[in-house]
């Protein structure tokens, strides 16, 4: 089984009406301003799972300032996956400055089938994920059973849209406070892999995971044998960050840079099926 874990659909109102969005929401302007930055559907993305040979995608929502957004972007992910026949599994957002009414949406997106929050980006949204809003957000993902998806910002590096969402400091301490909570590190975690301690991976990567999305844009092509060889094969999720890297693309890169068979089958789905309880895993 493959599954690509970290991707991102949009309702088709969003690209239809692309400038009232930009107009509402600086993250989303900031990141899809420019007309060749592709906004796809769901029906997109199961076209590109069949030619690529991807049998789940994890879809992602947007950290939309507004809660209504939140809302309707959940909507949504909530209705393409329930018409996939389980190829497509949602993972909400909220922006917890909604107060009890995104309290609400967690749990109401909880029973609607979501599997997760993300792509969660404090910074962007303006909440403290190390104060009473993050508090709230573990408790309520331990609740839920949610796995919640961090986009993690490296240390260093060049610029890009969206860069910002969660400094690398927050999400470790996140991280270490919480080790109820199953976690994902967007982007190989920010590099936290490549700047700690072992001592401290340990107690990171007991209960958190690492995905690829966007790696040719931010590492090396070393980066597979550096993170397997911080945190093990076992904590390393595929995820091309569609439609930015193509699926096809993103398990050839998986199956020419990741060192063995073992840990191909881990990165390319093992580790993730696990994960979401998606059948029985390798």
């Amino acid at each position: 089984m493959i599954i690509d874990f970290h991707t991102h659909i949009f309702p088709p109102v969003v690209r239809e009406r692309r400038e009232e969005y930009l107009d509402r929401d600086p993250t989303f302007a900031e990141m899809y301003a420019n007309p060749k930055a592709r906004i796809a559907t769901a029906e997109e993305l199961l076209r590109s799972m069949d030619e690529a040979g991807v049998d789940i995608s994890v879809a992602l929502g947007f950290a939309w300032r507004e809660h209504e957004l939140c809302v309707q972007h959940n909507d949504y992910l909530l209705e393409a996956a329930a018409k996939s026949n389980g190829r497509i599994v949602p993972f909400c957002t909220i922006n917890p400055r909604a107060d009890e009414a995104a309290w609400e949406e967690v749990t109401r997106c909880a029973a609607g089938g979501a599997r997760g929050l993300g792509e969660l980006r404090p910074e962007s949204q303006g909440w403290e994920l190390n104060g009473d809003e993050g508090q709230q957000l573990a408790t309520l993902a331990l609740k839920n059973d949610l796995i919640l998806l961090f986009h993690v910002t490296e240390l260093g590096g060049h610029e890009y849209p969206g860069k910002d969402g969660l400094q690398l400091g927050a999400f470790y301490r996140f991280v270490i406070e919480h080790p109820a909570l199953r976690l994902v590190g967007g982007h190989l975690a920010g590099g936290l892999p490549f700047s700690t301690s072992p001592a401290n991976l340990l107690k990171v990567f007991g209960h958190s995971y690492v995905d690829t999305a966007a790696r040719r844009y931010l590492y090396d092509d070393t980066a597979y044998g550096r993170v397997i060889s911080a945190v093990g094969a076992e904590r390393v999720l595929m995820a091309s960050d569609y439609p930015l890297v193509t699926q096809a693309s993103q398990i050839a890169e998986v199956r020419r840079l990741a060192p063995g068979a073992d840990a191909q089958a881990l990165i390319l789905g093992g580790n993730a099926q696990r994960l979401l309880g998606a059948g029985d895993a390798e």
